[in-house]
């Protein structure tokens, strides 16, 4: 009994660490690729407590490289004494190079940003989900909204017909 408790919140379960809820709204996303995080001890200490944030974060190509900008991890006080911890750091993205190639290819011709909708445990390792996207017009997020408001009633009505059915 003791074993199954203690690994309950273990980091190599697979979980979800972090999502982006405001990519969805804000952009029309298309492909996306698993990309690895190059972190510090005391971020991935931060991490597994939970203190990850990414709903302002973007990645940028510079270089030839990819970097995750404006991704919050906050520092716990006693992980980081020896550390000056600075949350907001860039932190490098690890992919194959033909990966970035591709992504380079495709923000510079067809005008799409990488954004970051997911950080996740996959074993010990902290991956992050880039997708391409591209951004919405305020009619095109209307839209989505009352898509969205009409399939939420419509589970309802459903719900309802088949309890009284």
């Amino acid at each position: 009994m003791g074993k199954k408790a203690k690994d309950k919140g273990k980091a190599g379960d697979g979980g979800t660490i972090a999502l982006n809820k405001r990519a969805r709204h804000e952009y029309q996303l298309g492909d996306r690729h698993e990309a690895g995080l190059a972190l510090q001890g005391w971020e991935l200490k931060a991490i597994r407590a939970g203190r990850a944030n990414i709903g302002e974060s973007y990645a940028v190509v510079r270089g030839g490289e990819l970097f995750l900008f404006g991704a919050q991890i906050t520092p716990l006080i006693q992980a980081s004494t020896h550390v000056v911890a600075d949350e907001r750091r860039t932190r490098k993205l690890l992919m194959h190079r033909h990966e970035i190639d591709k992504l380079v290819g495709l923000v510079q011709r067809e005008g799409y940003t990488i954004v970051p909708t997911a950080l996740y445990w996959k074993g010990n390792k902290v991956k992050a989900e880039v997708a391409l996207a591209k951004g919405k017009q305020s009619h095109d997020k209307r839209d989505a909204a009352k898509e969205r408001d009409w399939q939420r009633d419509k589970q309802r009505v459903m719900r309802r017909h088949n309890r009284d059915a």
